[in-house]
């Protein structure tokens, strides 16, 4: 069986090839977790919002699936639940607290989605994280509108892209520190997207239960 060697921490085949790249993608698993439970202290349960918590949990399975068994039949079982993720929070986002349209939250979704399949076509830049670089533009134009429309943690989001720049520096020196840390730095890009998945989650709970305060009391909640 042929074994993918991307990582720092993989030094040979088998299942514990890299055991903290594996383990740590349990954050993703934790985020899901504290944002269902966040949805229900607001008594917030919607089929989009479990949509977007159950993928969540897909990524944390599929990453720790292509981290465990590093084949290429395991790769897509790590790209497609994030691609999944990040479009499903794009639209939830601007429907919800961008209160978009329908056309054109389909039309930024789709614009989106035709960039980041076209990142695969640029050189690997950046040990790979050049294929990122879509995501943190996006997330930067959320921080912003956040910081200025929301009365509800309005500085969640830039948090939020705080840790995805932190992040993509850790993914991106993997390579450089084999020498230094033994099993590099790729466990911190999970650590801190796992934080940006409950920031990202959390934004959306919080903006539907401020709603709903408004709509039952006539004034915004806020504790900005």
């Amino acid at each position: 069986m042929h074994h993918i060697g991307d990582y720092c921490e993989r030094q040979g085949p088998g299942l514990l090839g890299e055991p903290v790249n594996t383990l740590t993608n349990l954050v993703f698993i934790w985020a899901a977790v504290e944002a269902w439970n966040l949805a229900g202290r607001n008594r917030i349960r919607a089929w989009d919002l479990t949509l977007l918590i159950g993928l969540a949990v897909a990524v944390g399975v599929g990453s720790g699936i292509w981290h465990a068994f590093a084949t290429p039949w395991a790769k897509p079982m790590d790209l497609i639940p994030i691609l999944l993720f990040q479009l499903c929070f794009l639209w939830i986002y601007l429907r919800s607290c961008g209160e978009r349209s329908i056309v054109t939250s389909a039309v930024l979704v789709s614009g989106y989605f035709v960039v980041s399949l076209m990142m695969p076509l640029v050189p690997p830049f950046l040990n790979g994280s050049i294929l990122y670089a879509p995501t943190f533009l996006v997330l930067l134009c959320i921080a912003v509108f956040h910081y200025a429309t929301q009365s509800n943690e309005r500085y969640l989001m830039a948090i939020g892209a705080c840790l995805f720049c932190i992040a993509i520096l850790f993914r991106s020196i993997d390579s450089l520190m084999c020498g230094y840390v033994p099993f590099g730095t790729h466990f911190l890009w999970h650590t801190l997207n796992g934080g940006l998945f409950y920031v990202a989650m959390r934004s959306v709970i919080l903006h539907r239960a401020d709603s709903v305060k408004i709509q039952l009391t006539g004034k915004r909640h806020s504790n900005a």
